[in-house]
């Protein structure tokens, strides 16, 4: 992937029980990870609901393949898109970073939300540069 000492980031298309991409940013030694039931925001002015997960091993990173059934997470999963993360705030309800990515690239916001019943949920954009 990127320069061991340069934080990682990784989109992971996840074709599950349902179609979705799988948001892991390289945090205090793991893969913090969104699932996001729509395509991210590539453009400013899309925002998309991102549920948070468990943490993944950084070695997940370079995962692609299909989980069998019968187990957690089953079906096929493909990189969509990698590259180096740079955080620029990191609080408990607020997350800004750059991605350089193929398709991800700029300054992104994650904030944590009320959003319905979910106690996971955040808002994913792209911030006005």
């Amino acid at each position: 992937m990127a320069d061991k000492d340069v934080p990682i980031f990784v989109i992971q298309k996840h074709h599950a029980r349902n179609l979705h991409y799988d948001l892991r940013l390289e945090m205090e030694g793991v893969l913090k990870s969104w699932a996001i039931p729509k395509e991210p925001p590539t453009v400013e002015g899309i925002k998309r609901l991102a549920i948070q997960t468990d943490d993944h091993a950084i070695e997940y990173a370079d995962f692609e393949g299909t989980i069998p059934e019968g187990n957690y997470g089953a079906g096929k999963v493909e990189i969509w898109d990698h590259g180096s993360f740079e955080p620029e705030i990191v609080k408990e309800k607020e997350i800004v970073f750059s991605l350089s990515g193929e398709k991800m690239k700029g300054k992104f916001v994650l904030v944590k939300t009320n959003f319905g019943k979910a106690k996971n949920s955040w808002l994913f954009f792209k911030k006005k540069e």
